[in-house]
């Protein structure tokens, strides 16, 4: 079994489902008392707030290719990072390490391809939503993704980093969500992307008819899948 590089802290509130996936996934598919062979890298969400809200765009390079490095050289395998909005600088780290990263949103981008789905609902960060990394990858599968309203991803991105980030999951928050998904689906989303890995701490596949899109479940799925390849 490989070992799994994790960098988490991007909360750590979904850092706990990360562990909790690739420990469940490995022991389902290999049985007995076994768990992922994991190092994880936790940073300071606090950090990443205070350079993305100065700008400071090098400070927060260094800081993830620090810890990128760092678990590099402690053994780990392949790099998991462990937020979606983190991925826009996934090809700047994958430049500087010397093991694979397992990109989010290549991962999620396959498993839609497997739906046959061309249209599909993002929701996240502002910076997942508006910028191109996320989108990208599944613009190389042929997949459009479409997004909130301006006031929805305002809305949005303050549940994430006032409410989720502080364990706060509200039925209140639930249900705008809910509207937004139902907006998403009648400008014909096929399914929605959960691409903020707090997200699928609200929401739950059974509540919804359209398919929902877990990006932390998929990441993980992928991280074990390579983990325990021959």
């Amino acid at each position: 079994m490989k070992t799994i590089g994790i960098i988490g802290g991007t909360t750590w509130i979904s850092t706990l489902d990360y562990y909790k996936l690739l420990n469940q996934k490995v022991n389902r598919k290999l049985g007995r008392n076994h768990s992922a062979r994991i190092l994880l890298y936790s940073v300071d969400f606090e950090d990443i707030i205070r350079f993305k809200a100065a700008g400071n765009e090098d400070a927060l390079k260094k800081m993830m290719l620090d810890a990128a490095n760092k678990l590099d050289y402690a053994g780990a395998e392949c790099l998991l990072l462990g937020a979606n909005t983190m991925h826009m600088l996934a090809d700047f780290i994958q430049e500087r390490i010397s093991i694979p990263l397992i990109h989010i949103a290549e991962e999620t981008a396959k498993v839609i391809a497997t739906k046959k789905q061309k249209k599909v609902g993002l929701l996240g960060t502002k910076v997942t939503m508006e910028k191109e990394f996320f989108k990208n990858k599944l613009t190389d599968l042929n997949i459009e993704a479409i997004i909130p309203s301006p006031a929805e991803r305002d809305f949005i991105n303050h549940s994430i980093f006032e409410e989720f980030s502080r364990e706060i999951f509200s039925a209140e928050t639930k249900a705008s969500y809910t509207e937004i998904i139902a907006g998403l689906v009648q400008r014909g989303a096929e399914g929605i992307i959960l691409g903020c890995t707090e997200i699928p701490l609200l929401l739950k596949q059974e509540d919804f008819d359209v398919p929902l899109f877990n990006t932390t479940e998929i990441h993980a799925e992928a991280a074990v899948k390579f983990a325990l390849e021959h």
